[in-house]
Parts: C-alpha cells; sequence; structure tokens
C-alpha cells in the first residue's frame, strides 16, 4: 500500500510538471526498488524489462504477455489507447485486431504516413478481464510508465484514443463526445482527444468525426 501511495503522489507531480509547473517542496522517500518516473530508467528497452517484472496490481496476475507499447522511439506523433484486448494479450503488441486494423488505416489513410513511424501505447499495460475499463488504482499503478515513454520519446502531437485515455492522462473529466477535436497543450506536446476506434466499429457514423480530427493533426504536422 505504500507503494501505492508513492506511485499516486509521483504521477501527479509528473502531471503538473508536464504542463509547467514546478514543485514547491521535495518528497523524500526511504523506501527503494519502486516504480516511478524518477527511478525509470531513460532507456525503452530497459523499461520494458521492468514492466515485464511488474506486479504493482491485480492485471499483473491475469495477463498472458504486457503489451509495452512499439513504433519509432523518435516519433513525432504518439497515440495512446485505453488498455490491450485480447488480440493484444496474446501477441503483446498493441492494437492488432480490428481495432487496430482500423487504426493503421486512420494513420495511412488520413495522416498518410506509415503506422511505424508513429509511436503507440496504451494507459495501462496488461489487459484488464473482459475488456473492463481500468480502475483507478490500476492506472495509478501503471501510468509512471506511460508519462516516461513520453518523457523519452517526446512528441509533438498527442492523440488519446477515447475517454479512458484523454481523461486519465489530463486528469480533465470532460466527456470525449465534447473534447474531442480540441487542440490542447500538454508540456510542451499539443494533444488532440478523439474516439476510439473499437467506438468507430460499433458507431461507424462516427468515423466522420474522426477524419476532422486528423485533419487538425496534419496541419500540426506542416
Amino acid at each position: 500500500m505504500q507503494r501505492i501511495k508513492k506511485l499516486k503522489i509521483l504521477s501527479s507531480l509528473y502531471n503538473y510538471k508536464l504542463f509547467g509547473l514546478n514543485y514547491i517542496y521535495d518528497i523524500h522517500y526511504t523506501k527503494k526498488n519502486t516504480s516511478t518516473t524518477d527511478t525509470l530508467p531513460n532507456n525503452l528497452n530497459q523499461m520494458e524489462k521492468i514492466v515485464q517484472n511488474c506486479h504493482l496490481c491485480q492485471l499483473s496476475k491475469t495477463r498472458k504477455n504486457i503489451v509495452f507499447g512499439e513504433g519509432n522511439i523518435n516519433a513525432e506523433i504518439m497515440f495512446i489507447g485505453e488498455g490491450p484486448g485480447a488480440n493484444e494479450d496474446q501477441s503483446g503488441k498493441p492494437f492488432v485486431g480490428r481495432a487496430g486494423e482500423l487504426l493503421t488505416k486512420i494513420i495511412e489513410n488520413v495522416l498518410h504516413i506509415r503506422r511505424e513511424d508513429t509511436y503507440i501505447a496504451n494507459i495501462v499495460k496488461c489487459r484488464p478481464p473482459n475488456n473492463r475499463v481500468p480502475t483507478p488504482q490500476e492506472v495509478k499503478s501503471c501510468i509512471p510508465y506511460l508519462l516516461k515513454q513520453i518523457d523519452i520519446i517526446k512528441p509533438k502531437i498527442i492523440i488519446t484514443l477515447g475517454a479512458t485515455a484523454y481523461n486519465n492522462l489530463t486528469q480533465d473529466t470532460t466527456p470525449i463526445s465534447k473534447i474531442r477535436g480540441e487542440v490542447l497543450n500538454f508540456g510542451n506536446a499539443k494533444l488532440i482527444p478523439t474516439f476510439h476506434p473499437s467506438f468507430l466499429l460499433r458507431n461507424p457514423s462516427a468515423k466522420k468525426f474522426v477524419f476532422s480530427d486528423m485533419k487538425k493533426v496534419k496541419q500540426l504536422m506542416i
């Protein structure tokens, strides 16, 4: 429990730092070997090995594979989803099912870049059972890994896919239907929320909104 409390504090502080705020006091810890943004290595390969051995939340008990993330480590564009599904849990790679196929089409046919030139990750690295939404505790245990990925990759544009990704990354509870398509500041990056590809599979009529959002991304790429 003490480790989780530390992760909660550090995750919040790191979010403040990304938004340009300075820490107003120092927090000292005596317990070692905690996975925080401060103690995580500045190397994605080394960090992936740490995540493979992570047991900070209950999701580690049911996962087949962690889904760390993949793509260009120098990517200008980073996509962030909610969490792995069954196909991703099996393969260890993000967005490989039907939603992944749709995401690839969006990247290649609308943004006109290769998927491998982007970086794709999720809020949590392990699959929630039955594809449920990750709990706040699970997110708080896992999000330091994502924040460190952002810190290392330094993308110019972050695209959050769906409400879970946007709400948990920004701590803003605005519904995705109201915030999607907005161009926001996130540290040194621009952040654009949009609908998750899984939502588009269930609601094809919403594809036009994502197309509009990606046009804004293209403008930022110039």
